[in-house]
């Protein structure tokens, strides 16, 4: 059913073509809805540029400027609720600014990755490396389609249950209009306003996700060739060692590959690792103390928005640093021992690239991977555990 509404969530057939960059597509297209993107006409350049900053006024920096604005007029009227609520996402607003800044900014390095995925796709000439490619360009875009509908559902909730209870679920300050006396028009714009911040959150946490699968994708690819090297009986040796060779320049195309999309995700990652303790924090102490079912509800959506914003794109980390574990192990294991001296000389070369693997950092600072996740989300426990301990809860109910 999901596939008719998006069908690039399904893998094509080999009688398609299909493209690496192709994993892309729904990003793109809403990327360049926010004025994130080039625009391919030039006689367009003019009005898209506006565009462009139209939104990204609208949304990185007037609605943030909003939510401040609206603590100091209302902040006597908040509920412990209401305000806990609404401080978790104006923190996390705020670093979606700065994940947003950094993912414009690196707009170049993704043009110059994406034009390296299409020399890698150029060593995809059997159908069993070409199904591989289709299934990763698939699950791309199905990352980018789950992720809308979690980040989706989360403002439709939140928003339906405060609405119900009769208040407004983020607080806006709105210039023009009063809030009180056009409760649901003020509410609509909340929810459109929130529904374009919360895109764009998703297309930053989606493209390090979707970027790193298609690397993942062309490692697991080379990982095969290295196992096939020398397997041919009709070949002979200046064959062969093209053949390595080839898989030596495959191997540079990757690491170009990822070193292009290395500044942009360092800084995206950094700040959500800043702020995942925190927002978790925020978010477990209202579910714990102060929310209803409704608003309960809509806190757990947040709760696991924000785990997925880092989780996901940690653990496919992980999985690229155990395949170039494999890389060095499978060429290691190739029948080497009775090539010709040339051949041998360059293995060893190549053996030695491969034993350092793809790491990536936040910030230069924190590799990226499982075991700093979760350190980042212990951090939640642990203010919830200051909290209870000192009964902070019960001062504010």
């Amino acid at each position: 059913m999901l596939s008719k509404l998006v069908p690039r969530i399904k893998a094509k057939p080999l009688t398609e073509r299909t493209s690496s960059r192709d994993a892309f597509v729904y990003l793109d297209r809403v990327q360049k809805f926010f004025g994130w993107t080039a625009v391919e006409d030039e006689r367009w350049r003019i009005p898209y540029i506006l565009w462009g900053i139209f939104m990204n006024l609208m949304l990185i920096f007037f609605l943030p400027i909003s939510m401040l604005v609206a603590y100091i007029q209302m902040f006597k009227s908040f509920t412990a609720g209401e305000f806990l609520s609404s401080l978790e996402i104006t923190v996390n607003m705020y670093g979606c600014v700065l994940k947003c800044i950094y993912t414009i900014w690196g707009f170049k390095g993704f043009t110059a990755a994406r034009k390296v995925l299409d020399e890698l796709d150029l060593r995809c000439t059997s159908d069993e490396e070409r199904t591989s490619v289709h299934r990763c360009v698939a699950l791309g875009n199905l990352s980018y389609v789950l992720f809308h509908i979690f980040y989706s559902g989360f403002v439709v909730i939140n928003w339906t249950g405060y609405v119900l209870m009769g208040r407004h679920a983020w607080m806006m300050y709105l210039p023009g209009l009063d809030a009180e006396n056009n409760f649901f028009i003020a509410s609509l714009c909340e929810m459109l306003l929130m529904s374009g911040v919360v895109t764009m959150d998703q297309c930053t946490d989606v493209s390090p996700l979707a970027h790193m699968l298609m690397a993942r994708c062309h490692i697991c690819l080379l990982k095969d060739r290295l196992t096939k090297l020398r397997t041919d009986p009709t070949k002979d040796e200046d064959e062969h060692y093209e053949e390595l060779s080839n898989c030596v320049h495959d191997h540079r195309l990757i690491l170009d590959y990822v070193n292009a999309l290395r500044p942009t995700f360092s800084g995206t990652i950094f700040v959500q690792f800043l702020l995942i303790g925190i927002v978790l924090g925020l978010s477990m102490i209202n579910l714990m103390f102060f929310s209803t079912l409704w608003t309960g509800l809509g806190t757990a959506c947040f709760m696991f928005c924000v785990c997925l914003e880092t989780f996901p794109f940690c653990y496919v980390c992980n999985m690229i640093i155990d395949d170039c574990q494999k890389l060095s192990d499978n060429l290691f294991q190739s029948d080497w021992t009775a090539a010709s001296r040339r051949y041998k000389s360059t293995l060893v070369y190549f053996l030695q690239n491969l034993q350092k693997p793809i790491i990536l950092t936040a910030g230069g600072v924190f590799p990226i991977c499982m075991q700093t996740n979760l350190s980042m989300v212990k951090l939640a426990f642990s203010v919830v555990t200051v909290i209870k301990q000192f009964n902070l809860a019960d001062k504010f109910q």
